[in-house]
């Protein structure tokens, strides 16, 4: 069902307005095509890829998607959970340019993935970004991850770059793609928030050696620990996967190898823990201020 909306938008001054019509679509059926829809953007990257969308869910993802101007093709919201007007202040101005839907509860929980979103789902375009948009200052500060495959983990990274407000997160060769579902939803939105780029690895030496950023890959077979370094300048600190660990290519072409100290049984740490563990070290270094 479609209903025609009027909204009343003021231009510089209360005396001047104009009028904006839009619809909105009532869904009640599970079986509707656009439900269809997000439910195999879900499970099917590929065709998600395909239509270079990526699904938001939840208050402060899309909080974090209006400040990172990523642009909304759907919103979707369910009455019973939150309400237009708060759907209005939390999109702004894209509830009026994007296709809006209310939804029943039951069509809500069909495709969120977690009772705790606050009723809202949408539906953006993907703004890839290049090396060449990444802001390179005298002490600017990168997060390298070759090969990364767990969402989860990235998610992860994402919020830890987030919290230390790296200049950049970049992905080398990656087995998963930046806006998959599961590392949007782990990150909170901090994948919108971080300036993350998917390249390869050619591409990234060349970057940092045109750049004058120095490298430091973490490695168990390293011999310094990573506390020895002077991480002030600009940084880029490597990491690889947890199974294999980096390649042979990263831990030759590095600038350094460093590894963290492991004192019990056990040789190595989930890799977003390695991550937090050096950014802020570099943080610690840096008073815990960047320019």
């Amino acid at each position: 069902m479609r209903r025609l909306r009027v909204a009343l938008t003021f231009l510089n001054s209360p005396k001047l307005f104009r009028l904006i019509f839009f619809t909105m679509t009532t869904i009640t059926s599970i079986k509707n095509p656009l439900i269809k829809k997000i439910i195999a953007y879900q499970s099917k990257s590929k065709e998600r890829k395909a239509d270079n969308v990526v699904l938001i869910e939840g208050k402060k993802e899309t909080e974090l998607a209006v400040s990172a101007n990523i642009k909304f093709q759907k919103i979707l919201f369910c009455p019973e959970i939150i309400s237009e007007t708060d759907v209005k202040l939390l999109v702004g101005k894209q509830f009026n340019t994007a296709d809006v839907y209310d939804v029943s509860e039951e069509v809500f929980s069909k495709i969120s993935y977690r009772e705790t979103t606050g009723g809202l789902y949408i539906i953006g375009e993907i703004a890839e970004k290049k090396l060449s948009d990444l802001p390179v200052k005298d002490n600017s500060l990168f997060i390298i991850l070759e090969a990364v495959e767990k969402p989860g983990n990235l998610g992860a990274i994402c919020r830890i770059g987030d919290a230390a407000k790296v200049d950049g997160i970049i992905i080398c060769d990656p087995h998963t793609d930046i806006y998959n579902p599961n590392s949007v939803r782990s990150s909170l939105g901090c994948v919108f928030s971080n300036n993350v780029v998917s390249t390869d690895f050619d591409s990234t030496i060349k970057w940092l050696r045109e750049n004058g950023i120095t490298s430091y890959a973490a490695e168990l077979r390293a011999s310094e620990f990573y506390h020895k370094y002077d991480y002030r300048g600009k940084t880029a600190l490597v990491f690889g996967t947890e199974a294999t660990g980096l390649t042979e290519k990263w831990i030759q072409n590095a600038d350094h190898r460093i590894k963290i100290p492991m004192l019990g049984y056990i040789d190595s740490l989930n890799v977003s823990t390695s991550v937090s563990a050096m950014v802020f070290e570099a943080l610690r270094q840096r008073n815990f201020y960047m320019k």
